[in-house]
C-alpha cells in the first residue's frame, strides 16, 4: 500500500470513528481531498487509491491541473475567488466554497448568463470567529446577504464554510463548528429559492474530528493525506 494510501485509510478510519461518537453515517460526511501544492503525479496516486473530490486555494493552479486530469475528479475551489478569476472556472468547477461578497456574485451571474449555464453550486464563507486575516462574511450578515442573492437567480446555494483559528487544541475550535451548524439550521428552516443547506463545509487536518461531532458532512483535508508541503 503506497504512503497516501495509507494515509487516506488512516483519514477514513477517524471520520469513521468521530461518526460513531455523534452518531452519524459516515457515509453522510464527504471527503474532501486538499490538494493545494500537490503534483498533479500524486494527485493521480490520491485518486487511484480512492480520492473523488479535490480542493484547489488558487485558480490558476486548478485550471493547470484540471488541463491534465479533466473529469477524472470532481473539482472545488475551496480558497478567495477573485471575479476576474471566475470565468476561468465555468463551466467544470462543481462547487465554489468562497462566496462572500455580492460582487462575486453578480460576476458569477454574469458569467453563468454568457455561458448559459443554469445554476452554479456555491457555499457562503463565514468567518466565524472574526478573524481579521480570513474572509467571509460576519454571520449576523449571512441572512441579509442571502436575501439580495434574490437577484441572483442563477446561483444555488448548497450550504455554509467556514475555517477555524488556527490553535493547539481541536477542542477550543469547538464553538466555531456548533455556531455554523445552528446558523445552517435557522437558514433551513426558512425556506428560500436557491438555498438549500446540504453542506456544511468545516473541519480540516487539525480539527476534522471535532468538525464531524458538531455536525460537519464535508471536510477539507489535505495535510493528512499528503504530508506537508
Amino acid at each position: 500500500m503506497s504512503e497516501i494510501a495509507a494515509n487516506l485509510a488512516r483519514v477514513g478510519e477517524r471520520i469513521a470513528a468521530a461518526c460513531r461518537r455523534s452518531g452519524r453515517d459516515p457515509s453522510q460526511v464527504r471527503l474532501i481531498s486538499v490538494t493545494k501544492n500537490v503534483p498533479v503525479e500524486r494527485m493521480q496516486e490520491a485518486i487511484a487509491s480512492g480520492v473523488t473530490a479535490v480542493g484547489e486555494n488558487r485558480v490558476q493552479e486548478a485550471v493547470a491541473k484540471y488541463a491534465q486530469l479533466g473529469h477524472a475528479v470532481e473539482w472545488h475551489l475551496i480558497g478567495y475567488l477573485q471575479t476576474n478569476k471566475v470565468r476561468q472556472l465555468l463551466p467544470w468547477v462543481h462547487l465554489i466554497h468562497s462566496l462572500d461578497r455580492l460582487g462575486l456574485a453578480a460576476e458569477l451571474q454574469r458569467q453563468a448568463e454568457r455561458t448559459d449555464q443554469e445554476a452554479i453550486r456555491v457555499l457562503l464563507q463565514v468567518n466565524v470567529a472574526g478573524e481579521i486575516s480570513k474572509h467571509g462574511l460576519a454571520p449576523g450578515e449571512v441572512m441579509p446577504f442571502l436575501h439580495r442573492l434574490a437577484d441572483y437567480p442563477r446561483l444555488k446555494v448548497c450550504g455554509l464554510m467556514t475555517i477555524a483559528p488556527l490553535t493547539g487544541n481541536s477542542e477550543d475550535t469547538r464553538p466555531v463548528f456548533r455556531e455554523l451548524r445552528l446558523l445552517g439550521e435557522r437558514i433551513a428552516a426558512g425556506a428560500r429559492p436557491g438555498v438549500e443547506m446540504q453542506y456544511l463545509s468545516m473541519g480540516m487536518s487539525q480539527d476534522f474530528e471535532v468538525a464531524i461531532e458538531e455536525g460537519s458532512n464535508m471536510v477539507r483535508i489535505g495535510t493528512a493525506i499528503f504530508g506537508r508541503r
